[in-house]
């Protein structure tokens, strides 16, 4: 007798996912038109028939949403950012507060993130915190849009793919940074972070720091940008090779708190003294920035507010309603790493 055919059989015919072939089958927007009848067309040659009692339980919803951190280097073995821990707890409130639980993993290196969870029912929908290296990451991310999968990003805006995302304005918190060392007397202003679409909050950043230089009629330097992604240690080696160049500059605009609290080793090991001799400002605000030596002055983004955009934006889509990215305001602290 021969086997009844699955949706899996339907999904090798095709080409496409499983669950691709779950949404076209139910008459999902979430697929185009040309894959959803060619789907159907193989379904009826296979004379496949949709198991109601199976896609009535496939349609339940969890009550969950699955918070998935993406693995950075640490000093500890937390292996997460500590700018995400503080996003984490406004995300856990907002949850609770909209009587969602919370499933918290990491980023798994599996080749779909769907089936991982919403496809099996472990959460309605993904809210995703970091990425690595973005030109990398931009594939799964595809992926997810083409699976039709509910989620939302913490990160800059995209505008080559339909991403909802929830993020600060980097370009803007570029500007303000660098205009406050322009306004204390700063004119060779170095600049620690990636300029690439590898890091696009970073390089939204930079965008931002050369837009003001220019403004105060400024040239921009090439050779006082250097690389470098997310970790103290990237910080470090960033400045100790800008101290090494010989280039003369008297402020440092680093990309994220952690390569500033980098470069303040870097700088103090090579008696550079801050801020009498070089100004240091960051980004992010993270807890310890304010308990370095000096305190750094840094960019704060709002992660209270981020949490509850990311929980409420992703419940909104969820629930089919029309949503949009959204990017919050930052706001320069200013502490004494750029004088008094």
């Amino acid at each position: 007798m021969k086997e009844k055919s699955t949706s899996f059989d339907i999904a090798y015919r095709a080409g496409v996912s499983q669950s691709t072939v779950s949404r076209a089958l139910r008459d999902s927007p979430l697929v185009n038109e040309a894959t959803r009848a060619k789907i159907q067309a193989i379904a009826k040659e296979l004379n496949y028939k949709v198991d109601k009692n199976a896609s009535n339980l496939r349609s339940q919803h969890s009550d969950t949403i699955a918070l998935l951190l993406f693995e950075d280097p640490t000093d500890d073995d937390s292996a997460i950012n500590p700018f995400f821990l503080s996003m984490l707890g406004s995300i856990t409130r907002a949850c609770s507060q909209k009587g969602y639980d919370l499933l918290v993993s990491f980023q798994q290196s599996s080749d779909d993130w769907h089936a991982d969870f919403e496809d099996s029912n472990k959460a309605d929908g993904l809210i995703l915190l970091g990425y690595g290296d973005y030109v990398d990451y931009e594939e799964k991310l595809v992926k997810l849009l083409d699976q039709g999968t509910h989620f939302v990003r913490w990160g800059a805006e995209v505008k080559n793919l339909p991403l909802i995302s929830v993020g600060c304005d980097n370009y803007q918190g570029g500007k303000e940074m660098t205009e406050h060392l322009i306004n204390k007397g700063h004119k060779n202003i170095a600049f620690l972070g990636s300029a690439s679409m590898h890091a696009p909050e970073f390089f939204e950043r930079y965008k931002g720091h050369c837009e003001s230089l220019t403004t105060n009629g400024i040239v921009v330097n090439p050779q006082l940008q250097y690389h470098a992604l997310y970790t103290e240690e990237a910080g470090y080696q960033a400045a100790t090779q800008l101290i090494s160049s010989g280039e003369p500059f008297d402020a440092i605009c680093a990309a994220c708190d952690l390569i500033a609290i980098g470069a303040i080793r870097a700088l103090q090991e090579h008696n550079i003294e801050i801020p009498a001799q070089v100004a240091l400002v960051g980004f992010d605000d993270i807890a310890i920035a304010s308990f370095t030596f000096p305190p750094l002055t840094t960019v704060k983004q709002d992660t209270q507010l981020a949490g509850e955009l990311l929980v409420s934006t992703l419940l909104s889509m969820i629930s089919g309603e029309e949503v949009r990215t959204t990017l919050i305001p930052p706001e320069l602290v200013v502490r004494k790493s750029c004088g008094s």
